[in-house]
């Protein structure tokens, strides 16, 4: 062979085994990805500039041109529910943690026995934080961030404890770092986003990391820098209706008594998310992080449109605490340059439970669940971008802000029930509105009374899917026990681990035995043994249910 030729296959060697060394770099990068998921709180569906929203949000249209946008992404209702969804990877119903939030004096979270979310990451080597709103339990240590999962837990316990410091709830301090109160000063969203930036500044480079990051933005009180309101004081604030009662009749209310309208400092509070959201994109990009890092983008529930929530959900009817489409239904957005075709639009139907077993997929990590997942691993779909049906039916509920009165809906393929159960002292009333969602997506046509056996059918099973909640989970008990004390700190609150017994308290049945019988009798109207499914005709023993497999 000549000299050149022999130059040539040299070069063409030497660019294959480079080829084959990047190729077999790039495919490990790509089985350990850096994980963050950042959640809003109380995000509208036409709040983001993608949706043609009024509300400047360059970042969240950044995510949405570089990656997929989830358009058929659902969470509940409200938050706790969600929230525990997420992180468990199950329906919050059998969780007991379904019909309301978690509120101080709530002495429930979620049970130590479900496994959470990073702690499947945390045991594939990845080093993970919690940056943001808790919510999923302060009464014992056991529910304590630190004790789910997550190495580093910045933020607070609580919900509603304000943009500006002292951050509180019930007028006691809740802002900690790892179960030790902090008096950082400053506007809360921004706190988030530099504590973010200095975790992935100082992690171990060595490991991936995992990042949860919940924002308080923009839920209620709303509260944002001068500089933002000023921006959107002349907003548009004639909103299009949003189709239900309740919600338009807050708005027409507000009207009527000259209360001026929430959707300026709304706006605000939404801007200042976003550049918290552009911030750590851009701490990314500096770390040269972007190219391997999946961030998850979606709001806790639907945008809170009722008259001091200000947000919009137009086209979509309802709004949060309601089982429209505009409570459930929800913007989400997913990046991974390294494995997502950008500028995608997904239509899989997904649910806030998926999203543990399709990151765990998507990242190539074990999840080491011991009980029954209801979330499914959507990680092809979203890939290929090709819908795949779901294999179950997808339930909603709510009943806050008042006791007894529950908002519901079924989705089972392309129809949709939503009932309304109001219930007094003396009676109950049931209605019913059903929805074709491929023809009516936005709720307009109600087909109930065409086909009652469609709407007997998703009834039934609603009912048996209530039938999973734990008697003693949290319902919408809105004011505290008669003379109920706050504490001046909520960082001192939850009992520490030293002082409580090592197992979970038994029922007050004396017997496993009476307690069988006793959850029987129960019937449907919730469990007595904890994850206890005993089928629609409530006729199969209490058990564990089977083990879905670890890996997906």
């Amino acid at each position: 062979m000549t000299k050149p030729y022999r130059q040539l296959a040299s070069a063409l060697f030497s660019v294959l085994l480079f080829s084959q060394v990047t190729t077999a770099d790039t495919a490990a990068k790509v089985a350990s990805p850096n994980i963050i998921i950042v959640v809003a709180d109380d995000l509208g569906w036409n709040d983001v500039g993608f949706h043609g929203g009024d509300i400047d949000t360059p970042a969240l249209d950044k995510l949405a041109d570089e990656g997929v946008s989830l358009n058929r992404f659902y969470t509940t209702p409200i938050c706790s529910p969600t929230r525990a969804a997420l992180m468990t990877g199950r329906d919050p119903m059998r969780l007991g943690v379904a019909y309301s939030v978690i509120l101080p004096w709530d002495n429930n979270g979620v049970h130590p026995e479900e496994h959470f979310m990073p702690e499947s990451f945390r045991a594939a080597g990845y080093q993970t934080a919690m940056v943001g709103k808790w919510h999923l339990g302060h009464a014992q240590m056991s529910y304590h961030p630190n004790q789910r999962g997550f190495e580093h837990f910045y933020g607070h316990l609580h919900t509603e404890v304000g943009y500006f410091s002292p951050f509180a709830n019930m007028g006691g301090s809740d802002f900690q770092r790892n179960g030790e109160t902090i008096y950082d000063e400053g506007y809360e969203t921004f706190l988030l986003a530099d504590e973010v930036t200095r975790f992935i500044r100082q992690r171990d480079k060595s490991k991936p990391f995992f990042i949860y990051m919940p924002f308080l933005a923009p839920h209620t009180p709303l509260e944002a820098p001068q500089q933002l309101k000023e921006k959107y004081a002349n907003i548009n604030t004639d909103l299009a209706p949003a189709r239900s009662r309740h919600t338009d009749a807050t708005r027409r209310s507000a009207k009527a008594q000259g209360r001026p309208s929430a959707r300026p400092v709304y706006a605000a509070v939404v801007d200042a998310m976003d550049q918290a959201i552009a911030q750590l994109l851009t701490t990314l990009d500096e770390e040269q992080l972007s190219e391997n890092t999946l961030v998850m983008f979606f709001s806790d529930n639907g945008g809170a449109a009722y008259s001091v929530g200000g947000a919009d959900n137009a086209p979509l009817r309802g709004g949060k605490g309601e089982t429209f489409e505009g409570g459930i239904r929800v913007v989400s957005l997913l990046r991974w340059p390294a494995a997502i075709k950008p500028g995608t639009v997904s239509e899989q139907i997904m649910h806030v439970f998926d999203v543990f077993p399709t990151l765990a997929a998507a990242a190539g990590v074990e999840m080491q669940n011991n009980k029954q997942l209801d979330g499914e691993n959507m990680w092809p779909s979203i890939q290929s971008g090709q819908p795949k049906p779901r294999s179950e039916t997808l339930f909603f509920t709510s009943e806050i802000p008042i006791f007894g009165n529950f908002n519901f809906a079924a989705i089972d393929g392309n129809w949709k029930l939503v009932q309304e159960v109001k219930q007094t002292l003396v009676e109950t009333k049931t209605t019913n509105w059903l929805f074709n969602l491929a023809e009516d997506p936005n709720e307009y046509n109600d087909l109930s009374a065409e086909m009652p056996q469609r709407v007997d059918a998703l009834a039934k099973a609603i009912l048996d899917w209530r039938g999973l909640h734990p008697i003693n989970g949290v319902r919408s008990k809105m004011a505290p026990p008669p003379g109920w004390r706050a504490p001046k700190n909520w960082a001192d609150y939850p009992r520490s681990l030293e002082s409580l017994q090592d197992n979970s308290a038994p029922t007050m049945a004396p017997t496993p035995f009476i307690e069988e019988i006793l959850d029987r009798q129960h019937g449907r109207r919730g469990r007595v043994t904890y994850d206890c499914d005993r089928g629609p005709e409530l006729t199969i023993p209490c058990h564990s249910p089977a083990v879905k497999a670890k890996s997906p």
